[in-house]
């Protein structure tokens, strides 16, 4: 479901989906710690709020931290988790101020018990907010997710309140962290990189793709503009084909 623009000219995704990439190659760049560059993009993910809003988008999803970044140093980790404490603290008081509905979606329960609470705090204070739709992703692994949402149906099988044949695609869909969303149409990821990384695949079926060799903490408003250029220019079937075919 599409808006659109008319100052642009352009169709505005509804969903928004970004896969925040090349943060530490851009701190590298500049002769400077990764650290420093989680810092950069942190604050463009603000900037990218305010944008988004703008432009018209409805919906928009960011993958912070994946279940494999847990592998990188204890350094990088630690200092992305400084930077999510800040970020979930900080996001209360402008989403109110801003009317921006919050939702994490991952495994917020295996994060430190002091995250955990700010992100409840997040959502609950945010969650009758009617203006954007941010979600961030942390923890999140999109097979994990799927395997999840898998157990929880397989549970009502077992139990005789499901049979295998009454299993929908809705039905897992309504099973997943996302359930509450709309799937993504558009999905952008910075730095040149041109694969998923376990971000969404379910939910990402008939998304289309914008990949850019742009680092995360270099995106900006003009950026985010030529994805939406590239999209318009997409002819979006979900499996169909066009009339003149």
């Amino acid at each position: 479901m599409d808006t659109f623009n008319e100052k642009l000219g352009l169709k505005v995704p509804y969903h928004v989906a970004v896969i925040l990439d090349g943060n530490g190659r851009w701190a590298k760049k500049r002769m400077m710690p990764r650290t420093y560059g989680h810092y950069q993009g942190s604050k463009v993910v603000e900037d990218m709020l305010h944008v988004v809003d703008d432009l018209g988008v409805k919906y928009f999803t960011v993958y912070a931290f994946s279940t494999e970044n847990w592998k990188r140093s204890q350094e990088e980790v630690d200092t992305l988790m400084k930077i999510l404490r800040t970020y979930l603290k900080d996001c209360v008081t402008k989403s109110m101020k801003n009317n921006v509905r919050c939702r994490v979606i991952g495994r917020p329960d295996e994060l430190s018990a002091d995250i955990l609470e700010s992100i409840h705090s997040l959502e609950e204070t945010t969650k009758n907010n009617t203006g954007l739709n941010f979600t961030i992703a942390i923890n999140y692994g999109g097979r994990d997710e799927i395997k999840r949402a898998v157990s929880k149906i397989a549970e009502k099988v077992q139990s005789g309140e499901l049979a295998p044949d009454d299993i929908t695609e809705e039905m897992i869909s309504d099973n997943l962290d996302t359930r509450e969303l709309p799937d993504p149409d558009l999905l952008i990821r910075t730095s040149g990189e041109e694969r998923l990384s376990n971000f969404l695949p379910w939910q990402l079926a008939y998304t289309e793709f914008y990949f850019t060799p742009v680092l995360w903490p270099d995106f900006n408003e003009n950026e985010m503009i030529k994805a939406f250029e590239k999209y318009n220019k997409r002819e979006r079937r979900f499996g169909g084909v066009l009339s003149a075919e």
